[in-house]
């Protein structure tokens, strides 16, 4: 059973790869919004990977984030979750990001529970 205030978190360090020039969602050196975006995501659903049962897993629906501060290549970042909602299927977690520096991001991120053989198979046949 899944239940409100479990926690996640996930850090990466700002590099060559995960920047807005490499991912083509700006021209700068700065870590990229899709790379926190992703950060946010992988603090969420490890937080509950181990709450689901065998074959279960969970996949991203909504994403609504700001990127509030740019973070320098070589710097730490801390993407941290909170589940604050569970609707049958569908969990809703606040999300927030920080680098060395202060907090860089926040929003609301919501995924569902789903059966991975079944939607894999269901993918894999369009």
């Amino acid at each position: 059973m899944i239940n409100v205030g479990i926690i996640g978190e996930a850090k990466d360090t700002v590099n060559e790869n995960n920047i807005a020039k490499t991912l083509r969602s700006g021209e700068l050196n700065v870590y990229a919004t899709p790379s926190m975006v992703a950060l946010m995501e992988e603090a969420a659903y490890k937080s509950v990977q181990s709450e689901l049962e065998d074959g279960k897993g969970s996949v991203g629906t909504v994403m609504n984030v700001k990127h509030l501060s740019s973070t320098p290549i070589g710097m730490e970042v801390t993407a941290k979750s909170e589940l604050v909602e569970v609707d049958r299927r569908r969990l809703v977690f606040k999300v927030e990001a920080f680098d060395e520096r202060g907090k860089i991001g926040e929003g609301i991120h919501e995924r569902f529970i789903i059966d991975n053989e079944d939607f894999q198979k269901k993918t894999d046949n369009k």
